[in-house]
């Protein structure tokens, strides 16, 4: 391995102490700060680890991690947490404290910057009482906490006397021989000065406020930036080259394939399940996502495959086939062509979007098990089952409810539980029923094939971490993957007791098919085998392709663990998934979506409101679910329309090009920058380079955010410069008239560039209106004058339109669930119930579902947590943590109150009221 560093980096600091401390055989290479070190990024990135394989590391935590992972020393839960801590909130007031310090000379407001990060280690140092923040010994978390506050808290003014357990640990690690070799090797006895060079060819980093906890992207307006001379020069020579020396976009041609020496991105949506209609949270938790990052490869011109399909053998699709009197292949047929209509309406962009029920899905099935079973990763054993006798036959996981052996919640799957989300075997339901007769099934034995996960542990362990280190896995994708190692792993059933599905290629299983989640994640491979023959270029090419897998986090189990373990056991160089992203779930007002129930919108529905699709992509997107559960909220969707896109974008983007219409004939004007101007340039090239490392690491709301800020810059630099009122002054003033509208023109262009992944058709209208031309659809980290001075536009027109109040009522109620039954729609209004009566008829039927054995229990869990909520603002812990713990006992008493069978009182409405 090779180690590339620069002299005077803080970043080196805690990889050189992880080489010393783990002993590794690593080269130290010390290079120059703008010296490109991986070839496939377009700036300089240190420090960078390049691999004996060839690939690179190139995030300072990943670096450490996977050298303490080499020998054999595994991180804890704990240290995980802290090395997430480290990432996402030390190092965001350490890099302002740091540039503070040691560029600005401001001490005294560096020091208070890094206050409160530095009293939550100390207080967490002294709950513990160990020696170490994750253990009785030094681990990966202590060597990159220590490595990240060396600079500031080696000079003593920085660590206050009351810190007494922060200091005694600091310097318990400064002790460490690893640590003071790694201090002399990048500071070389200078101490902060040591790193002024270097910090001072760095952009000036952002100083925002600290936010309470939200579902919202972090802050609204981006705060104001010291942008350096060398910024504001260097954004002012880029937007001089104009297109000249721009890249052409890729062309794209079909098939696309992977190409030697390029980067090659592999994108799969998980598959979603034919026998419904996928709601808002199923789309924005996998097919709208990817489609937003495949759109971001393919502007990077990146080769990029974006494929996905629907998912149709199983029991569900003999379920729906039953409740629909049509055979399951007239069912798949039917919901394969719903699905496809409806992300076609969204403008999901696959490359090929298929299904399972082919041939090549049983040929590559059928491969994999002969392969597991010829290397004896397969189990044989009986197996107790539910049969109903009444149906003569046995009942597969999804024929079968009951009550969770867990959680109690009664309409547990016989596979999965809803409600908490555990695994189960049907036999463990307690009052389990036969949901084709509605009859109790018995039990009874039958033999059956299962995957020996066990034996495959320890190669899927290694192959896993490694994953975890050089890819970008999301917190809870992490998290479930490390909880089922942790709780052991058990052999997994592949087959069932079924005839919809893929026979199971053995003479003495022959009226048995392969468990949906067995073939299912191979679906992946066989619809890419549907769209090309040499399919095996990026299934069976590890080394060349990076693998993106999309879902909502119940899926993580079967992507992370048991289908891994199919494709290691079948010892076929196969493509496994470097990078798995998974979502929270999105909620529907205060509720779940329920098509039975009518509650929430569906996607065959969203087209009948008249929103245009782009509309529901940029809200789904803004509050896309991904650190916790979000909500989606009609008065939030009006909101954000009117101000964000309505009243920012929309009206920035619209007085632009009218600008040039209605005071230039409709050709760009002759510009003449000021210092201003170049200010602005550089104010929108940071975003721009925001946006694109936000988009490579798959933080596709925050990313949004940048966007948005553009245009609220643009909209700031048009209303300080009045263009509207200099147009009819002096020739200075009609010469300052048009250099603010040619770049607020050519602004607009690039945020069409940037809004292509988020709303396609709006991008597309920007441009026509605009004549953008074709070439200028690559995303680089310049921004360049797109449209010169002379070049004509088109016709301009509003991008958006306003929702109302009175619009939004009318949907909230469709889609609540209130709508009357059969009987009620034909009663005449003046025989409506009084409001009285109603309430009582409300609080009957709730009466009838009141769980007191539910009951009793929750009303524990409301007190234990009630304890942990006050324990914590005790503690003066972090608000995100705060509000995470609140949030969980506010859905418990909600729960409580409906298993007390009381009706939940509405809540109350917040603000100040009008006078």
């Amino acid at each position: 391995m090779r180690l590339y560093l620069t002299e005077g980096n803080p970043h080196c600091l805690k990889v050189v102490a992880a080489v010393e401390l783990t002993g590794s055989r690593c080269e130290l290479q010390f290079v120059g700060v703008e010296e490109r070190v991986v070839p496939f990024l377009a700036h300089s990135k240190l420090p960078c680890l390049q691999l004996d394989n060839g690939n690179y590391l190139f995030s300072t935590n990943a670096i450490c991690q996977y050298l303490f992972t080499l020998r054999g020393k595994e991180p804890s839960d704990l240290t995980n947490q802290w090395l997430e801590w480290e990432g996402t909130e030390l190092q965001t007031a350490l890099s302002g404290a740091l540039y503070m310090a040691v560029v600005q000379g401001k001490r005294e407001e560096a020091a208070g910057a890094l206050q409160k990060k530095c009293a939550y280690i100390d207080q967490s140092l002294m709950k513990r009482s160990c020696p170490f923040l994750a253990a009785d010994a030094i681990t990966v978390a202590d060597i990159v906490l220590w490595g990240a506050l060396y600079p500031l808290l080696s000079d003593s003014t920085f660590l206050p006397g009351d810190l007494k357990a922060l200091r005694s640990w600091f310097e318990r690690v400064c002790a460490v021989a690893a640590c003071r070799k790694a201090v002399e090797s990048i500071l070389k006895g200078k101490g902060l000065q040591a790193l002024k060079p270097y910090l001072q060819k760095q952009p000036a980093p952002s100083q925002r406020a600290e936010t309470p906890a939200s579902n919202e992207p972090e802050g609204g307006e981006s705060a104001d930036r010291v942008l350096t001379e060398e910024e504001i020069g260097a954004a002012a020579e880029s937007w001089s080259k104009g297109l000249s020396a721009w890249p052409k976009p890729k062309p794209i041609e079909h098939p696309v394939l992977p190409q030697p020496n390029e980067k090659n991105v592999l994108i799969t949506s998980a598959l979603p399940y034919v026998n419904n209609v996928p709601h808002l949270g199923n789309i924005i938790g996998c097919v709208l996502s990817a489609d937003v990052f495949a759109r971001f490869c393919r502007l990077r011109n990146w080769t990029t495959l974006f494929v996905c399909g629907t998912d149709e053998y199983g029991t569900a699709t003999e379920t729906k086939a039953l409740e629909e009197g049509l055979s399951p292949q007239q069912i798949c047929d039917k919901y394969h062509a719903v699905h496809a209509h409806i992300y076609q309406w969204f403008g999901i962009s696959f490359d090929h979007f298929g299904r399972t029920t082919t041939q090549r899905q049983t040929e590559i099935s059928q491969d994999i098990f002969r392969r597991l079973l010829d290397r004896d990763f397969l189990l044989q054993d009986t197996v107790e089952q539910l049969r109903c006798e009444s149906c003569q036959k046995f009942l597969a996981d999804r024929f079968v409810e009951g009550t969770c052996p867990f959680c109690n919640y009664e309409e547990a799957r016989g596979d999965q539980c809803d409600k908490c989300g555990k695994l189960i075997n049907a036999t463990e339901l307690k009052s389990p029923q036969c949901k084709i007769c509605k009859g109790t099934p018995v039990v009874k034995s039958s033999k059956h094939l299962f995957l020996d996960l066990p034996k495959l542990e320890a190669r899927l362990v290694k192959w896993l971490e490694d994953s975890m280190v050089s890819g970008n896995w999301t917190p809870n994708a992490r998290f479930i993957a490390r909880s089922w190692i942790r709780d052991g792993l058990k052999p997994r059933c592949i087959t069932r007791d079924l005839k919809w599905g893929i026979p199971v290629p053995l003479e003495e299983f022959k009226d048995k098919v392969f468990y949906v989640w067995f073939d299912a994640p191979i679906g992946y491979l066989s619809i890419t085998a549907n769209y090309t023959d040499q399919w095996e270029r990026w299934w069976k090419n590890p080394e060349q392709v990076q693998l993106y897998n999309f879902m909502a986090k119940d899926n993580v189990p079967f992507h992370s663990v048991v289908f891994p373990c199919s494709l290691l056991g079948a010892e076929d160089n196969y493509t496994l998934v470097n990078h798995l992203i998974a979502t929270e779930y999105l909620n529907y007002e205060d509720g779940k979506f329920s098509k039975s129930r009518g509650v929430g919108v569906f996607g065959d529905m969203a087209k009948e409101t008249g929103i245009p699709a782009d509309i529901w992509r940029f809200y789904l997107l803004f509050i896309r679910p991904e650190g916790q559960d979000s909500s989606f909220s009609w008065s939030d969707l009006l909101l954000k329309n009117n101000s964000e896109l309505l009243n920012n974008l929309g009206n920035f983007i619209n007085r632009a090009g009218m600008f040039v219409c209605k005071f230039f004939e409709g050709r760009v004007p002759e510009m003449e920058l000021n210092d201003d101007d170049k200010r602005l340039l550089a104010q929108a090239t940071w975003e721009l380079r925001q946006y694109l490392q936000l988009l490579e690491k798959v933080r596709i709301r925050d990313a949004l955010k940048c966007i948005l800020n553009i245009s609220r810059h643009g909209n700031q630099y048009i209303q300080a410069n009045e263009p509207w009122k200099r147009i009819k002054g002096t020739d200075a003033d009609r010469q300052r008239a048009g250099t603010v509208t040619g770049v607020a023109v050519n602004m607009a262009c690039l945020l069409s560039i940037m809004l292509q992944p988020y709303m396609p058709s709006v991008s597309a209208s920007i441009q026509e209106q605009l004549l953008a031309p074709p070439q200028c659809n690559v995303l680089t980290e310049e921004f360049v004058c797109i449209l010169p001075s002379g070049h004509q536009i088109g016709a301009v027109s509003p991008l958006f339109q306003k929702l109302e109040t009175d619009q939004i009522e009318s949907w909230r109620k469709r889609f609540g669930g209130q709508q009357p039954d059969e009987g009620s729609a034909n009663q005449s209004k003046t025989e409506a119930k009084p409001a009285a009566e109603t309430k009582a008829a409300v609080a009957e039927d709730a009466g009838k579902d009141a769980d007191p054995q539910r009951a009793k229990q929750l009303a524990e869990e409301v007190t234990k947590q009630g304890e942990v909520v006050r324990e914590l603002k005790a503690q003066k812990a972090e608000k995100a943590v705060i509000g995470a713990a609140v949030t969980k006992l506010l859905e418990l008493k909600k729960q409580l109150v409906l298993a007390e069978g009381k009706t939940p009182e509405a809540p109350a409405q917040k603000g100040k009221k009008k006078k």
